[in-house]
């Protein structure tokens, strides 16, 4: 670790005078983002490479690529999640890029170097790295409970990811492939997955290590991005953000546009509605637009909300219903590929059943008398860009691109509204 970033100085002066409101200038000029997360071990059962993303012709289509997940493990610094996928496997030339495989020695192996390659191919693209996610937010509390331990983590992430100080490697044989850094601590003040650390005091804390990481991405480089993602739910937003001092240091936050409902309902619901659904029996109706609203309502500028999609849906089976299937009782999880109640839009696109969409709530849904499943095709993708542009907003981020067909469907629907 280069010794200027290992004794970096926590801010001492307040928030207000040390944040400035951030624009994004720096993506070629594209009006709209068009963000697509990559993961990580997708590479392994899913068998899609970063070459499929240039394949199918979505790189071309993306203003950034957001690589998932780097972590924040209990030394609490910035580490890698999985080196052999990131930096050390070896890529064939069947799954290169370039169609050049990777050779013997080389500094640089694995995805990065794979997305090194695709940028050098699509110069305006951006790609960051994700720190975070569903299963990697456990420590994040105590990584951002003091002044020291907040400058002692941005470091850490500075030096792994930007500077590229790989672990086995010579210093810099990682640098220039990520451009900035996306926050996905999923939930400062509220629960998330099993065995997270939770504190009241993240709200604040998150506020100031967002202002710790820009003070030091500015210090490696101006032009360094920072990006977050945020909850659906009024009560996590309240709970863990305050979000007009979060949003003046960030480029733009996506906002989680799915699972608003999902296969642990015990009744069937929309994975994704654009607008709150009437027929909806929950006390709480949840929506793309009222997750939106809120944001805007709490200080959020709308050219820095980023509206996440999905290019999967959820499903239950089991539902017993005279009518759509809709808001009705089901037994469970429906069976899919990777995982009970979640499959890929590619998979659920050539699925059998009827299909039925509503315009006013921008929802599609699929019903064979037992499987009900929620997702986004191409038509309520395009319905949301619309949204999107209606509402003056940022962008759009797809969730995840491995769930794209090989034609790059949902992408290209986003793609020719928001350009």
């Amino acid at each position: 670790m280069p010794a200027q970033a290992a004794t970096s100085a926590p801010a001492t002066v307040s928030v207000q005078k040390t944040t400035q409101s951030r624009t994004s200038d720096h993506d070629g000029g594209d009006r709209y983002k068009r963000v697509a997360y990559f993961t990580q071990w997708g590479i392994y059962g899913r068998n899609y490479q970063v070459k499929d993303v240039e394949t199918s012709g979505a790189a071309a289509k993306l203003t950034h690529i957001n690589y998932a997940f780097g972590s924040v493990d209990a030394t609490l610094k910035c580490v890698s999640a999985d080196p052999w996928a990131d930096w050390q496997r070896p890529v064939a030339a069947e799954q290169s890029v370039d169609g050049v495989a990777d050779a013997e020695g080389q500094a640089l192996n694995g995805n990065l170097n794979q997305l090194k390659k695709l940028k050098a191919a699509h110069p305006r693209l951006k790609v960051l790295i994700s720190l975070g996610g569903w299963t990697g937010s456990k420590y994040f509390s105590d990584a951002v409970l003091t002044p020291q331990a907040r400058s002692t983590l941005a470091a850490s992430c500075v030096d792994l990811w930007m500077k590229g100080d790989l672990p086995g490697l010579a210093a810099g044989a990682g640098a220039g492939v990520f451009d900035g850094i996306d926050l996905d601590w999923e939930w400062p003040g509220s629960e998330g997955n099993t065995g997270n650390i939770i504190r009241p005091e993240d709200k604040r804390n998150f506020t100031l290590f967002v202002a710790e990481l820009r003070r030091q991405l500015n210090a490696f480089d101006p032009k360094s991005q920072l990006t977050a993602f945020l909850p659906a739910a009024a009560a996590k937003i309240d709970a863990g953000f305050e979000v007009r001092d979060v949003f003046r240091n960030l480029d733009f936050a996506t906002v989680q546009g799915y699972d608003l409902h999902g296969s642990w309902d015990p009744i069937t619901g929309h994975n994704g509605n654009l607008f709150p659904d009437r027929r909806d029996p929950n006390a709480i109706k949840f929506s793309v637009d009222t997750t939106v609203r809120d944001f805007l309502s709490r200080g959020a500028p709308a050219k820095k909300i980023v509206v996440g999609v999905p290019a999967y849906g959820q499903g239950w089976t089991g539902v017993k219903s005279t009518g759509d299937g809709l808001w009705s009782p089901a037994a469970g999880p429906a069976p899919a590929t990777w995982a009970a109640g979640s499959e890929d839009y590619k998979v659920l696109a050539g699925k059998p059943g009827k299909r039925y969409r509503d315009l006013f709530t921008g929802a599609l849904w699929l019903y064979d008398g037992n499987e009900f499943w929620s997702y986004d095709d191409p038509a309520s993708l395009t319905q949301k860009a619309a949204y999107i542009r209606l509402k003056g907003l940022g962008g759009s981020m797809m969730w995840s691109i491995d769930g794209d067909d090989a034609k790059a469907s949902l992408t290209s629907a986003l793609y020719k509204i928001l350009r």
